[in-house]
């Protein structure tokens, strides 16, 4: 197969040869620059492209081209690649153009004429966009295959951890795939399930995280025993301290038990985080902050969990579940929530089996046609059921309240509104769940009238609500009723220091109890939980910890 395409079309020649002049010269060893001089054109060469198999990568089309703009030929350039990155060059008079393709045709980007120099103004956006496509884009397969049942827990367990580590595999089901069967029962003996079975023939049965970590190329086990700052959880508030951090010169360690970017990283949309006009997803998100904070020189830890911190002054010790021990100058906790689990007749056995916690992006294409829940009324069932009404039939909400309104921002009221195939049932819980082996079926109840009502269901997916995952300093720091970590002006009552607080002065604002313990992002006691609060706070918390080490 052929590189992929950039096709660049402008009217003006001169100014599409310096296009494609500068295309060329940054992307050429790993693109193939296609030129077109009108829209007509442009949508001919497409077409060809498409004929010979050929994948285009990123549209990068003048607004104002006379017989058919812009716009209008991403309208019907999109047919044929619709993941393609798509670029508009404007003059400043196109503005108010460009900014309505955002959504008419889901526009990535557009670009002031000029833009030199290109090393400025136009190969990061470009580098941006296309770095998103390469990752919804990989190569032909050649990977990691996981070998399991669709309904089995330990089999979801592993595909949800490649997925959320942005691991490729590809899943073949034993009870469909003979090729599967084949394999499993190869050896001397019949592998345990699942199997995961790696390019270089490394063949894992029932492997736990850390052993997929380690076979798949993640960092489990840290470079040295001593750090300045250490962050427990990699979650957007996490990762945000992890890129200040390391970028001011803090020796930085970051332990992931799960995946980087925790709960958004299972968003399959975020659209109203600053700077990201289409949105982005969770996925995307956490990608490009991972990436940074190692750019930066952070060290990240995955499939790694702290079990315990203990304190002997000046110095915070960290223990690892592996019985490792990191020690560090400050500690920033910021390990998020952990989502509540449903407490019906019925469930226990069938979760990993047609129920799942979060948005289980690894399962949501499997449901295809059939009929799928979600309960919850916050930012994240929406996001889910927008992501699922993709591929599912029909995709039910169950929310307690009496209105989306009260919990969910109203762009995706008016998202799940506009969407045929979602419905929303209100005042409304599960009253029980029912299957054998998989989920089968669930049972609602109206919180008004009590009356219950039975449905098909292929699967279920639960948002309601989470704890703090805050246990492992417990009798460390203060925490609230409900385990949220107290910190900065939750530590002062009527202008009193809590007893617990040991030093002259007050504690910084987002400082624990503990001088030199910091905590950020959901795992805090009365805080704004979004994206962009968490990720101020990681920020904020690297500053607060400069002023600590200062003076410690």
């Amino acid at each position: 197969m052929s590189k992929p395409a950039i096709l660049a079309v402008d009217d003006d020649p001169q100014v599409l040869a310096a296009v494609a002049r500068d295309l060329r010269r940054h992307y050429g060893e790993e693109y193939r620059i296609v030129r077109a001089s009108s829209g007509g054109e442009a949508l001919q060469t497409v077409r060809e492209l498409q004929s010979r198999g050929d994948v285009v990568a990123l549209f990068l089309v003048d607004q104002r081209m006379p017989e058919m703009s812009g716009t209008e030929f991403l309208v019907g350039a999109i047919g044929f690649y619709p993941d393609a990155g798509k670029v508009l060059l404007t003059a400043y008079a196109d503005t108010e153009a460009a900014i309505a393709a955002i959504n008419e045709v889901g526009l990535d980007h557009y670009l002031m004429k000029p833009w030199d120099p290109p090393e400025e103004h136009l190969y990061p956006v470009l580098d941006d966009l296309l770095d998103d496509w390469q990752a919804d884009n990989p190569p032909p397969y050649d990977g990691i295959r996981v070998i399991g049942a669709r309904w089995s827990p330990d089999s979801y367990d592993v595909k949800d951890f490649l997925s959320r580590n942005q691991v490729p595999y590809r899943f073949m089901d034993i009870e469909e795939d003979p090729d599967a069967r084949a394999v499993v029962s190869a050896g001397e003996t019949v592998a345990r399930l699942p199997l995961v079975l790696f390019p270089d023939g490394t063949r894992l049965e029932q492997p736990d995280h850390r052993m997929l970590a380690q076979h798949a190329g993640l960092h489990t086990s840290p470079s040295t025993t001593h750090y300045d700052l250490v962050i427990i959880g990699a979650g957007p508030a996490g990762l945000g301290a992890g890129v200040y951090g390391a970028s001011e010169g803090l020796h930085t360690a970051l332990i992931e038990r799960h995946a980087t970017g925790g709960q958004a990283g299972t968003s399959s949309r975020i659209e109203n985080y600053l700077g990201f006009p289409k949105g982005i997803s969770g996925a995307d998100l956490a990608r490009r902050a991972t990436a940074q904070a190692e750019r930066l020189g952070a060290e990240i830890l995955t499939a790694v969990e702290a079990t315990s911190v203990r304190v002997e002054d000046p110095t915070k010790i960290v223990t690892l579940n592996d019985g490792t021990e990191l020690s560090c100058r400050a500690l920033l906790i910021a390990t998020g929530m952990t989502i509540r689990t449903l407490d019906v007749p019925g469930a226990g056995p069938l979760i990993g089996a047609g129920i799942w916690y979060g948005a289980a992006v690894s399962e949501a294409v499997t449901y295809r046609g059939e009929d799928v829940f979600v309960i919850g009324g916050a930012n994240s069932a929406g996001q889910a059921a927008m992501m699922l009404s993709k591929f599912a039939g029909t995709v039910t909400i169950i929310v307690r309240g009496d209105s989306l309104e009260a919990r969910m921002s109203q762009y995706l009221v008016d998202q799940i509104a506009a969407t045929e195939n979602i419905r929303v049932l209100l005042s409304s819980e599960v009253a029980g769940v029912e299957g054998s082996g998989r989920l089968q079926g669930l049972t609602t109840r109206n919180r008004v009238d009590g009356k219950e009502q039975d449905y098909e269901a292929a699967g279920l997916f639960v948002f309601i609500g989470a704890v703090p995952h805050s246990g492992f300093v417990e009798g460390v720091v203060e925490r609230d009723a409900r385990g949220f970590i107290l910190t900065g002006t939750d530590l002062m009552v009527d202008g009193a220091r809590h007893p617990a607080w040991p030093l002259a002065r007050d504690p910084y604002l987002l400082e624990t109890s503990v001088p030199g313990i910091f905590a950020a992002g959901d795992v805090r006691a009365n805080v704004i939980r979004r994206v962009a609060s968490a990720v101020g706070q990681g920020a904020i918390g690297v500053s607060f910890i400069h002023k600590y080490l200062e003076t410690a």
